[in-house]
């Protein structure tokens, strides 16, 4: 199975669960009149919704180079990032309205037992889920399989603030309820900018690999008298790297190709995540 299939599986089977989790949360919500367990069950369909774009958006990066293309698709994965950022930031204004409405007309809500009952086997499928996804994400080297980890890990941090909630509630206190939902906010806002960071970095071709790492592999070549202007950009599963080598010019071009040609098999073997290497030959000037 390939590498996309298999982020294609991991995203199917957490939308699964998230979609689960997301009803559970709505449907008790609603009827306890419990903001904050409310707010939970959205940001979990939230969670669900961003596995579909993540399945949009790994369908499209799949895609082989065309002409319009030359490059591949493999961006679409990180735009597919941004967007579930986006929704993140979406979920946590939507949030931050109702408990700012629920602050000026106050009442309280009905716990009850079934109540502690959804947000603790909420709780444990969340937790699994980010466990699994965090795992797959970097065993197969996937943007948007750790960004969506990151995304239910905001989920686990909002539910227990939720079960913290009822807590207060059924002593007497819902007033907690609200400011469980002002801290959800703050983590879902969190969560977005680290989303969002992330996924610009890739588009905005920030450096991936340290150039003196590269520059020490380089300079074991025989024939490379000095290396320069090494640069590198894409994401962890994906590194493009494009320096210039310095040879004797007395090397006749088979010779400088051969060089070439070693240097980028030295650099992929050093980084298994390079994918492409672009070489510019230049002659060595002696001082």
């Amino acid at each position: 199975m390939t590498r996309l299939k298999k982020i294609r599986q991991v995203l199917f089977y957490t939308l699964i669960l998230n979609m689960l989790v997301a009803v559970s949360k709505i449907v008790y919500g609603y009827k306890t009149d419990s903001i904050s367990m409310l707010s939970d069950g959205f940001h979990s369909f939230f969670d669900g919704l961003s596995n579909v774009i993540g399945l949009v958006g790994i369908w499209i990066a799949s895609k082989p180079p065309d002409e319009s293309h030359p490059y591949g698709h493999r961006k679409y994965e990180t735009l597919s990032t941004i967007a579930i950022a986006v929704l993140i930031f979406i979920a946590g204004f939507e949030i931050f309205k109702k408990a700012y409405f629920r602050i000026h007309i106050p009442h309280g809500f009905e716990v009850t037992v079934w109540s502690f009952v959804i947000m603790g086997i909420t709780l444990m499928v969340n937790i699994g889920v980010m466990m699994y996804e965090t795992k797959k994400g970097r065993l197969l080297k996937s943007d948007i399989l750790i960004a969506d980890a990151l995304h239910t890990k905001t989920d686990i941090f909002v539910s227990l603030s939720v079960v913290v909630s009822l807590c207060a509630a059924k002593f007497g206190y819902p007033v907690i309820d609200v400011i469980a939902a002002f801290i959800i906010t703050v983590l879902i806002g969190r969560m977005g900018f680290k989303i969002l960071k992330s996924a610009t970095n890739v588009l905005t071709d920030a450096a991936c690999i340290n150039p003196n790492d590269i520059l020490e592999v380089v300079k074991r070549i025989e024939g490379v008298k000095e290396c320069h202007e090494i640069r590198t950009r894409g994401k962890e599963s994906a590194v493009n790297i494009d320096l210039h080598v310095l040879i004797d010019p007395e090397v006749k071009t088979h010779e400088a190709h051969k060089v070439a040609h070693a240097v980028e098999v030295a650099i992929k073997q050093q980084f298994p995540a390079v994918i492409d290497v672009v070489i510019h030959i230049e002659p060595y000037k002696r001082d």
